[in-house]
C-alpha cells in the first residue's frame, strides 16, 4: 500500500500531547494529520508515523497563541469537548486549531466547518452530562462525617463540577470518586485535593453498576436518610400518571444507581 499523504500522530490523549500536535503541524507544515491514541492504527505503508512527545513549552506555546486568537466563551468550548476524551472530538479540536491559525479573521462562529459545528456540539454534550452529575449526586456520610459518592459519568467532568460541590457543600468534608477514570476530588474543609484508591474496596457491587452497597462504616443515621428519599418519592408519585417513557428520557437508567429513591 502507497502512502496516503496523510501523518499520523501518536500523542497520550493528554492536553499536553494534544497541543504538541498542532505544535508539530505548524513546525513541520503537515496539516493532513490523523490523531492516532495508539500505535496500531491503520495506516499506509509508506505513512509519515510520528510518536508526539508532552513538551510543556510547546504546549503553552500553542495555548498561548489560541488565547489570543479565541473569545473566552471558545476556549471554554475547547476545553469542554476535550473532556470529553473521544478521539473524534480531539481530531476536530486538532483541526480547528489549524483553522484558526491559518486564517487572520475571526472563524469560532463559522458553523459551516465541521470542526467549529463539532466542538459546538461535543460542548453541549459534556455540558449536559456536567450538570447531571450536579443534580443527581448522593453522598453517603461515614462515622467520620465524610461525605462519599462514587460516579461513572460518560466523559471526565470532575473537573467541572468542582467549583459546584465546593461551593454549596462548602462546611462539609467530601469526597467524589470517578470509578472509571480512578481518581477523585477530596475537599477538606480548605481546599480540594486529587485523589486515587481502589473503588472496590468501598463498594464491590461496582460492576454490576446498579447500587451504592458501601463497605465503609456509615452514619447510623443514613438507613433513615435513605428511608426518607424513598418515602418522598413515593409520596410524590402518582402512579396512575406514571409515563416511565418521558422518565427515563429526563432520567436516565445509567443515573439511577446514584439516587437513594431508585435503589432497591
Amino acid at each position: 500500500m502507497l502512502s496516503d499523504g496523510i501523518a499520523y500522530y501518536y500523542f497520550d490523549g493528554s492536553m499536553v500531547g494534544l497541543l504538541n500536535c498542532v505544535f508539530r503541524a505548524f513546525q513541520f507544515k503537515e496539516f493532513q494529520v490523523q490523531l492516532c491514541l495508539n500505535e496500531g492504527a491503520q495506516h499506509g505503508l509508506f505513512a509519515t508515523v510520528v510518536e508526539i512527545p508532552n513538551d510543556e513549552q510547546h504546549a503553552q506555546r500553542v495555548w498561548s497563541a489560541l488565547q489570543q486568537r479565541l473569545s473566552k466563551s471558545s476556549l471554554r468550548q475547547f476545553y469542554f469537548a476535550y473532556l470529553s476524551e473521544s478521539l473524534d472530538a480531539y481530531q476536530h479540536l486538532f483541526n480547528y486549531c489549524v483553522y484558526v491559525f491559518r486564517h487572520q479573521h475571526s472563524v469560532e462562529k463559522n458553523y459551516s466547518h465541521p470542526s467549529v459545528l463539532a466542538i459546538s456540539q461535543w460542548t453541549k454534550k459534556v455540558g449536559r452530562e456536567k450538570h447531571r452529575m450536579e443534580a443527581f449526586i448522593r453522598f453517603k456520610k461515614t462515622t467520620d462525617e465524610l461525605f462519599i459518592s462514587l460516579i461513572r459519568p460518560d466523559f471526565n467532568v470532575l473537573p467541572l463540577i468542582q467549583p459546584h460541590f465546593k461551593r454549596r457543600y462548602q462546611d462539609q468534608r467530601w469526597l467524589i470518586y470517578d470509578e472509571q477514570r480512578k481518581y477523585g476530588l477530596y475537599y477538606d474543609l480548605r481546599e480540594i485535593h486529587e485523589v486515587s484508591f481502589d473503588a472496590n474496596e468501598v463498594d464491590p457491587n461496582i460492576e454490576k453498576g446498579t447500587s451504592q452497597s458501601f463497605q465503609l462504616e456509615l452514619d447510623e443515621k443514613e438507613a433513615l436518610f435513605d428511608q426518607l428519599w424513598k418515602d418522598y418519592f413515593n409520596s410524590i408519585n402518582i402512579k396512575e400518571r406514571q409515563n416511565i417513557k418521558l422518565h427515563v428520557q429526563y432520567l436516565p437508567k445509567r443515573y439511577w444507581r446514584y439516587l437513594n429513591e431508585k435503589i432497591i
